[in-house]
């Protein structure tokens, strides 16, 4: 086998079969249907044994056997396990984007719900293996195309058979009712009050309930009706058939509208705007589109059908709940007389007893000889000794019960917390306690965060705090939907993206280094560790943190960070939670960002390299790094990694984000106790989707907690359904949806206030033009900007390189740990530096932007 010459970087292509030896070092996309292209004969069955790369944590390869039938890769561990029907997985390959890598003998396959690594050990099986896949994956696509309403997507699971239309013959669904019969009224306990009796026949003799029932149950079947149809629009959409790039170029007939081809077909153009269809296969061509069009109005049928069912229903609901509530009033009016007369004789007690006590104060009064003095006492009652439950106390967004840790965490003796606050932190703190077991969870309320807010003028003692944080961002996210991924994505599949220049629209208005920053949102989790004897309930609460740093990524699939320039720094000091964070670009190539961050009860620092790959329908970004954090107090050392995060549907479909892999947390200082996390790989569609499970064990390995809960919703230790919430996260801001997806912290990362502007070193991140300009909106100054700052940072690298200069970092240096792992760590000169001489006071050689 050759080697490739150094220096020269293999490029993605689509295949070419003229070329097979330039191209054996390159990721080669296989091509899909062409338009005119049918009758694909049936291919023969093919199976055997192959390497398949583990889904999670994506280190090893397991020998798994595969069986490729009718376009359909299914796999499990052995022959036997096939014929038994004890099946790993099931791949369509019509419906997937498939690449192949010659002299690594690699098949990648991207199914939008997984992405499948295949590896074969011998070349002329690796051939074999390819040409059937190729063969199976055209006849597969031609069947779609040829069958649209017939085909079955089987990477989701099938719908259940749907129910029969009437209410009597569907007893399992679970709003049918009971059919009257005598019998059923004879059961009724004799024990039962009037009104309950009067309810029970209500619920028996109802008519309006079984036509309420029957309705539902037809609208039932619509859905998986219209469920039916909406699978053969995606398919018919994702099979519509183009003709290859090098095929024609004439203009499009006006006659035929444009259509969005799915991903699945990479080599063939996204719409049909660069060419003619030949005379021949224009009927092949208008019998799809006429399917397409059918389908459409059949489901604009079915659902205006469903829409009227669901109004008769809701309508019969809301007629039934009227007479319900008609007879509990008429059971409750005969109780209510006693219990009026009953408070009518204690409110005249009451009023006499008043009447005496003003008598007795108005005497006591005119005798006083302090009359000409005046005492005001002020009395404020604490939550135990006014009785009220802590769930009620958040709920009438009271935060009282706060005020004692408040004024601890600031050292100051008087702090006194309205009671009522602004609508946005109330939201906040009521969305951390829940209810009553939430025990750990109640002391982890992000307090801190709102303390500035609360206070009418943000008098506290100390007088550190800057009030006014922003809370929207100048402007709301960019459309994207006009932008073709695949046409700047299709020559890098297998690639790191970090290399590539995207569109910036795509991006959102913070970069690598403030989501760094942005782990820290529920710091107070640490605060509490620093506070907890117990060094399991401290691995806990420390484990909690972990996960915390993942919850913000759950509306965030819609946009990337911007890559930071090398050199680039972030600075966030946060008074209300405590800490002080910087954070730096260190390396370019590979991209490698450092930060640390101090508080008087914790140290945190962590450098990441991060590794972004397209694989056709999913984009994979693997963080290679350590995170660590210190708490002083007990002389801890944690330390853990961090899993691979997948955004899937890039091209098509809804986006949506999933982190799955492993984490150890080890405590460096002490064997006693070790904590592993598993986020589990799921898929959009299955109920363990974000799911966590975990658990805390001895240095014997028994196991002393158990932890589970979803990232994006909490974290819980203990067994069901006794467990303590240890953390929830916060609420999500307004139309959040409409601003990036950011939650409260991240709006505020990117502020850059009057203040600010001299404390900060040039090269902060709230400088940036191209990201500043996106941040307000204006999309055609954020472009330009942004390719004129790339452009710089080529002319400087070139001009480092040809002057053999390696920069160096300003506030990290490299070391090797006891693992002989190079790390970054602060060189404690970055405080020192915006003290004395300050930054507006230094001069700077380096022009960022």
């Amino acid at each position: 086998a050759s080697v490739a010459p150094v220096g020269i970087k293999p490029s993605h292509t689509k295949a070419d079969p003229t070329a097979p030896g330039r191209e054996a070092d390159s990721w080669e996309i296989i091509e899909g249907l062409k338009i005119g292209q049918s009758n694909v004969q049936r291919p023969d069955k093919h199976e055997g044994f192959m390497l398949k790369k583990r889904k999670w944590p994506l280190k090893g390869w397991h020998k798994r056997f595969f069986v490729l039938d009718n376009g359909m890769l299914k796999y499990s561990k052995s022959p036997i396990d096939i014929q038994r029907g004890k099946l790993h997985g099931s791949i369509d390959v019509g419906l997937s984007v498939m690449s192949v890598k010659k002299r690594a003998r690699r098949i990648d396959l991207d199914t939008e719900e997984h992405i499948y690594h295949l590896k074969v050990k011998s070349q002329e099986i690796f051939d074999a293996w390819v040409s059937k896949l190729r063969h199976h994956r055209l006849y597969r696509q031609n069947e779609i195309v040829r069958s649209p309403r017939d085909a079955t997507i089987r990477m989701f699971p099938p719908p259940p058979p749907a129910p029969a239309p009437a209410a009597a013959e569907s007893p399992n669904l679970p709003w049918q009712p009971v059919a009257p019969s005598s019998s059923s009224s004879s059961s009724l306990p004799a024990s039962y009050s009037n009104g309950q009796s009067k309810v029970a026949a209500w619920l028996q003799e109802s008519e309006e309930m079984d036509k309420c029932a029957e309705e539902l149950a037809r609208c039932q079947s619509s859905l998986m009706e219209l469920s039916k149809l909406l699978q053969s629009l995606e398919i018919l959409q994702r099979t519509q058939s183009a003709p290859n790039f090098t095929d024609m170029q004439v203009p499009l007939s006006s006659a035929i509208p444009p259509v969005r081809l799915h991903s699945s077909n990479p080599n063939l153009c996204a719409e049909l705007v660069d060419f003619q269809v030949p005379p021949a296969r224009h009927a092949d061509y208008v019998e799809g589109a006429g399917d397409y069009i059918k389908l459409q109005e059949d489901f604009c049928t079915i659902a205006q059908k469903v829409h009227c069912l669901l109004r008769s229903a809701f309508n019969t609901v809301g007629i039934e709940k009227e007479k319900i509530k008609q007879i509990l009033s008429d059971q409750e009016q005969s109780s209510q007389a006693a219990q009026i007369n009953t408070l009518r004789k204690s409110l005249s007690q009451a009023l006499s007893q008043n009447a005496e006590l003003r008598t007795r104060l108005s005497r006591i009064h005119s005798e006083s000889v302090l009359s000409e003095q005046v005492v005001s006492v002020n009395i404020i009652s604490t939550p135990d000794e006014m009785g009220i439950p802590l769930t009620q106390q958040a709920s009438n967004e009271s935060r009282l019960s706060m005020s004692e840790s408040v004024s601890e965490f600031f050292d100051a003796q008087e702090v006194l917390l309205s009671a009522s606050s602004s609508e946005n932190e109330a939201s906040d703190d009521e969305s951390y306690v829940s209810d009553v077991s939430d025990n750990i969870s109640e002391d982890n309320a992000s307090v801190t965060d709102n303390v500035s807010r609360q206070m009418a003028n943000g008098d506290f003692v100390a007088s550190a705090f800057r009030n006014g944080r922003r809370i929207c961002l100048p402007a709301p996210s960019p459309d994207t939907s006009n932008i073709n991924l695949w046409n700047i994505l299709r020559n890098n599949i297998g690639k790191d993206l970090s290399k590539v220049s995207m569109p910036v629209e795509l991006n959102e208005p913070l970069n690598t280094l403030q989501h760094m920053c942005e782990e820290l949102e529920y710091s107070e989790l640490l605060d509490k560790a620093a506070e907890t004897e117990d060094p399991f309930e401290r691995m806990v609460i420390v484990a909690a943190f972990a996960i915390s740093g993942y919850s913000s990524t759950y509306y965030r699939a819609g946009s990337k960070p911007f890559n930071p320039l090398l050199g680039e720094s972030y600075e966030c000091i946060r008074e209300d939670k405590g800490f002080c964070f910087f954070s730096e670009q260190v390396s370019h190539h590979p991209p490698i960002s450092a930060c640390h961050c101090e508080s008087k009860n914790f140290t945190f620092w962590q450098d990441v390299r991060w590794k972004n790959k397209f694989w056709g329908k999913s984009m994979e970004i693997l963080p290679i790094g350590t995170v660590n954090v210190m708490l002083p107090r007990f002389g801890d050392h944690y330390e853990w990694n961090k899993v691979t995060t997948c955004v899937h549907n890039i091209l098509s479909g809804r986006r949506w984000i999933e982190h799955y892999g492993e984490i150890t947390i080890r405590n460096t200082k002490s064997s006693a106790c070790l904590c592993k996390l598993t986020f589990v790989k799921g898929n959009y569609w299955s109920s363990n989707v974000n799911e966590v499970q975990g658990f805390v064990m001895d240095q014997e390995g028994k196991v002393v907690h158990r932890l589970f809960g979803k990232w994006h919703e909490g974290l819980y230790c203990g067994v069901p359904p006794s467990a303590k919430c240890v953390w929830r996260p916060g609420s999500m801001p307004t139309d959040y949806e409409l601003y990036y997806g950011f939650t409260r912290f991240a709006i505020e990362l990117n502020e850059l206030c009057p203040e600010l502007k001299d404390a900060l070193p040039p090269t902060d991140a709230r400088f940036r033009p191209d990201q500043r300009h996106l941040e307000e909106g204006n999309l055609e100054m954020a472009s330009s900007e942004k390719q004129r700052i790339e452009d710089l940072q080529r002319v400087r690298r070139k001009w480092n390189e040809d002057n053999n200069i390696r920069p160096q970092p300003r506030f990290f240096r490299k070391v090797v740990d006891a693992n002989q792992r190079e790390r970054w760590v602060s060189n404690n000169t970055y405080w020192d530096l915006r003290k004395n001489p300050g930054f507006i006071n230094m001069e700077y050689t380096l022009a960022l932007w």
